[in-house]
């Protein structure tokens, strides 16, 4: 029995991280999925999808509860990144599983949904279940389940695919993010500005518990000042930088002292369209510290001069 449920915790965490967007949540969702699994010993056809069934409804009551929570937050909540260290290039299995992760920018738009229309679209967009399986879990009727999962769908499909998507060409994102690392650590602010898009958005979470800015900071001249801003003070703090895979992307984990910092940028038309800041202690606990293969300066930034290495020439 254990054996049989096991065989499906994988996709019972994706499940329950793109409904709640924290990890030790969805754990504890799919731990919960056990219990009732355990005690009820359903005799179905498809243990996988009575599990999901079943998994849903309980991130569904936690969503609900969360709503109000997150009312008292302070400043911006971003989901809790999953991060990894980059893998070998060959590594097909690793490749496979970084394709699969759901992207920090996919998760921050699910959080404008209703708990119902968040649920409804990952049912149903992301592991077509179907409308009736839907209706059960939200108590509605299947018609009302498409409708939900319509409405999260149209917040979704507002935003350009690029967007969510986080770049879907790493080569992309080493170029343009070199040259972002190398403008901001020289505080060359025409030169970030250049690199950022028009309408990049900035957004920092440390949840009343590190500093960060307490709303979200918009337009490349604005951003391209804090970020120029940040980089100063980085420096005073001893910085360790190492690059990481944020949801399957490229980032960066820093260490400044007593500070983590998980930085998650989004990379599309060769420009940074947003850049995440997750500070709150709670959600970087899990984050690996800065490795051997870390270093004092970020990566791809030269040693005297500040200048890209090889192959980070300015996209633009």
């Amino acid at each position: 029995m254990h054996e049989a449920f096991e065989a499906h915790r994988s996709h019972l965490f994706g499940v329950a991280y793109r409904m709640l967007g924290i990890r030790a949540e969805a754990e504890d969702a799919v731990q919960e999925t056990w219990l009732r699994y355990a005690a009820a010993r359903p005799d179905v056809a498809d243990l996988r999808a009575w599990l999901t069934t079943v998994v849903a409804r309980i991130c569904l009551d936690v969503l609900r509860s969360a709503r109000v929570r997150r009312a008292a937050y302070v400043g911006p909540w971003l989901p809790e990144p999953l991060v990894s260290r980059l893998p070998a290039d060959d590594d097909p299995a690793e490749t496979a599983v970084r394709a699969e992760q759901v992207s920090l920018a996919l998760l921050v738009v699910l959080e404008r949904l209703t708990p119902e229309q968040r649920v409804a679209f990952v049912l149903h967009d992301v592991f077509g279940v179907p409308f009736a399986d839907i209706a059960a879990v939200l108590s509605v009727s299947p018609a009302g389940a498409r409708q939900l999962a319509s409405r999260g769908r149209r917040a979704v499909d507002a935003v350009p695919p690029a967007r969510l998507s986080g770049g879907a060409d790493p080569a992309e994102q080493r170029r343009v993010l070199a040259a972002f690392l190398a403008a901001a650590e020289r505080g060359d602010l025409a030169a970030l500005v250049r690199v950022l898009a028009p309408d990049v958005e900035f957004v920092g979470d440390g949840g009343g518990l590190a500093p960060s800015v307490r709303r979200p900071v918009v337009g490349a001249q604005e951003v391209a000042r804090l970020v120029a801003g940040l980089f100063r003070q980085a420096k005073r703090r001893d910085p360790r930088w190492e690059t990481v895979l944020v949801n399957g992307r490229l980032g960066y984990v820093v260490e400044a002292r007593d500070l983590l910092v998980v930085v998650a940028p989004v990379v599309a038309d060769g420009a940074i369209v947003a850049l995440y800041h997750v500070l709150n202690p709670e959600k970087v606990r899990d984050v690996p510290r800065p490795g051997p293969s870390a270093t004092a300066r970020p990566p791809g930034v030269g040693p005297d001069d500040g200048s890209p290495g090889a192959g980070a020439s300015s996209p633009r």
